[in-house]
C-alpha cells in the first residue's frame, strides 16, 4: 500500500497527528519520508478528504518542535552523537553528508536552518547540527519557526491549489490537460528545490563538529 492510500484509510484526526509526528521525528534527525507524507496529505486536502489548514498547521508544528528537540539533543550529544548515527545510518549521516552539512553552517550560519527546510539533507541534520555547533538558541529558534511555517504551510498551499486546478481542468478539458498541469507542477517544484540546494551546495567540506558556528 502506497503512503497516500494508507493516509486516506485512517481517520482525519489520526492523519493530522501522523503528519505532525512523521515530520517531527524527521526534523529530530530520524530518516523518515516527511515531505512525502506532507505532499500526500495536501493532495488529500485538495480532494476534500481533510482540511488543508490543519494539515499545514500540524506539519508546521511538527517541524518546529522536532527541530527544537533535535537542537537540544545535538547540543548535549555533540560529536559523539553523530559518530553513533553515522554507524547506524551511513546513508544519511555518513562523513560525506555530515561534512557538507557542517560546511553549510560554517558558511551560511543561521540561514542554513531556514533554507535547510527545503533540502532533504539539511532537513534531517539542521536541528542536531545547530545544537552541536553551539548556534545561539534564539537565532536558531527564529530561523526554525520561520522555516517550518514557510516550508510546511507553503508546500501545503501550493499542492492544495495545484490539486484544485488539476481537478477543474480534468472536468473541463481532458486527461492531456491534466498531464500537462502535473508536469508543470512537478517541474516547478523540482526547479525551486534545486535552486535552494544550489544556493548552499559549494562542494564537500571537512567536518567541523565541536567548533562553535559563526553566525
Amino acid at each position: 500500500m502506497h503512503i497516500d492510500e494508507w493516509l486516506q484509510a485512517i481517520p482525519a484526526g489520526w492523519l493530522y497527528a501522523t503528519v505532525a509526528l512523521v515530520i517531527g521525528f524527521e526534523s529530530l534527525g530520524i530518516p523518515l519520508p516527511g515531505e512525502i507524507v506532507l505532499v500526500s496529505s495536501a493532495i488529500l486536502a485538495a480532494k476534500g478528504v481533510v482540511d488543508p489548514v490543519w494539515v499545514g498547521a500540524c506539519a508546521s508544528a511538527g517541524a518546529i518542535v522536532g527541530d527544537s528537540a533535535g537542537y537540544a539533543i545535538g547540543r548535549k550529544g555533540g560529536a559523539a552523537l553523530f559518530d553513533r548515527l553515522g554507524r547506524r545510518f551511513p546513508k544519511h549521516f555518513g562523513p560525506r553528508h555530515l561534512g557538507r552539512a557542517e560546511g553549510y553552517f560554517q558558511r551560511f550560519g543561521v540561514w542554513t536552518v531556514f533554507v535547510g527546510r527545503f533540502v532533504a539533507l539539511l532537513r534531517i541534520l539542521a536541528g542536531p547540527l545547530a545544537g552541536a555547533l553551539r548556534m545561539p538558541y534564539w537565532k536558531f529558534a527564529v530561523a526554525n519557526v520561520l522555516g517550518g511555517i514557510v516550508w510546511a504551510g507553503g508546500t501545503t498551499a501550493v499542492i492544495f491549489y495545484l490539486g484544485l486546478v488539476a481537478e477543474r481542468w480534468l472536468k473541463g478539458f481532458s486527461w492531456v490537460a491534466l498531464a500537462v498541469a502535473v508536469v508543470f507542477g512537478i517541474a516547478g517544484t523540482l526547479y525551486l528545490k534545486r535552486r535552494a540546494a544550489s544556493a548552499l551546495d559549494e562542494g564537500d567540506l571537512e567536518g567541523v563538529v565541536g567548533r562553535p558556528v559563526d553566525v
